[in-house]
């Protein structure tokens, strides 16, 4: 792990609300930084909770991995805490709009872009599937990958609702995901952490089961 940069967990709870359900839920946010500068992936349900975790380090960005509501709903009131940008896929505007018709991102993620905190980058990967504009970020200095809702321990996010695809998210997993190095810890959107290696060998029982 590069020196000084670290990762950094907490757990809210809120409500996933999609196709006219609702449904409790527990979010993993990662904040991943030093003392001085932090970027905060997913910023679910508790503005406060996360301000309180970066304490007086700059936040240099909100990263949303897509835009269900359980990801995004804290994202604008942790913005105006800190300044710091809102930065999305474009290709889940539509999703954005649903919960925040009325505050816009403010830049747009796209895959191959670096983002740079603490002295590690963090690669930008379109990952589609569970949402068309889901993104992981991979940071090879850190040996891990934050995949939002796209790679759980245990399988594929969900494709049964709207936006989403199950074809789509397989190949997401296999040409973008798959391919890191076996000991790339994942830590996901919701749950426990996993690793490539340990979700590699069931690709093929996730198509056969259409999981």
């Amino acid at each position: 792990m590069t020196a000084g940069a670290r990762i950094e967990h907490l757990v809210t709870s809120g409500k996933f609300t999609l196709d006219g359900g609702t449904w409790d839920v527990d979010n993993n946010v990662w904040v991943i930084g030093d003392d001085d500068e932090a970027v905060v992936i997913d910023a679910a349900h508790d503005a406060e909770a996360i301000a309180e975790v970066l304490g007086e380090r700059t936040l240099r960005a909100i990263v949303c991995t897509h835009a269900h509501n359980d990801h995004i709903d804290a994202a604008p009131e942790l913005a105006a805490r800190t300044g710091a940008p809102i930065l999305l896929h474009s290709d889940d505007l539509p999703l954005w709009k649903q919960t925040h018709p009325d505050r816009m991102p403010d830049g747009e993620l796209s895959h191959g872009q670096i983002l740079a905190v603490a002295g590690v980058e963090l690669t930008v990967l379109h990952t589609p599937g569970h949402a068309p504009g889901a993104v992981c970020l991979y940071a090879p200095a850190l040996r891990a990958l934050f995949s939002g809702d796209t790679l759980f321990a245990g399988g594929p996010g969900a494709t049964g609702r709207s936006y989403s695809d199950f074809p789509t998210i397989v190949d997401s997993i296999r040409y973008r995901l798959l391919p890191l190095p076996d000991a790339t810890v994942v830590h996901t959107g919701h749950g426990e952490t996993t690793t490539v290696a340990a979700e590699a060998p069931h690709l093929q029982e996730w198509i056969n089961r259409g999981f």
